[in-house]
């Protein structure tokens, strides 16, 4: 992979992969794709959870408390998606205002 430093001098890197693909399928350009694909998601997921939930600020430490609310944000993330809410904070405002909506979601 060929990039430029902040200086403009190009640098040259590589990359190794460990695929359960058959080699004739696993080529470069397939590979590059599937792992834009998987950080693509990484990249999203986070940064709903970090901007929209404001986790970092989170003083939840101790305990199995931290693992609860990460599966709680995963959910909430998962269950505006399914409905077909694009923006997540806007979708979380939304249900603030309406129980009624929040509660048929979950299938109360």
């Amino acid at each position: 992979m060929l990039y430029g430093s902040a200086r403009g001098n190009p640098k040259n890197e590589t990359a190794y992969f460990v695929t359960s693909m058959a080699t004739e399928k696993a080529d470069s350009k397939t590979l590059l794709e599937l792992v834009r694909g998987h950080w693509t998601i990484e990249t999203s997921l986070h940064w709903v959870r970090d901007v929209t939930f404001d986790k970092d600020r989170s003083q939840i430490r101790t305990g199995s408390a931290p693992r609860v609310f990460a599966s709680i944000r995963n959910l909430a993330i998962s269950l505006l998606r399914l409905h077909g809410f694009k923006n997540i904070a806007s979708g979380l405002r939304k249900l603030s205002w309406n129980a009624e909506l929040a509660l048929a979601m979950i299938g109360v």
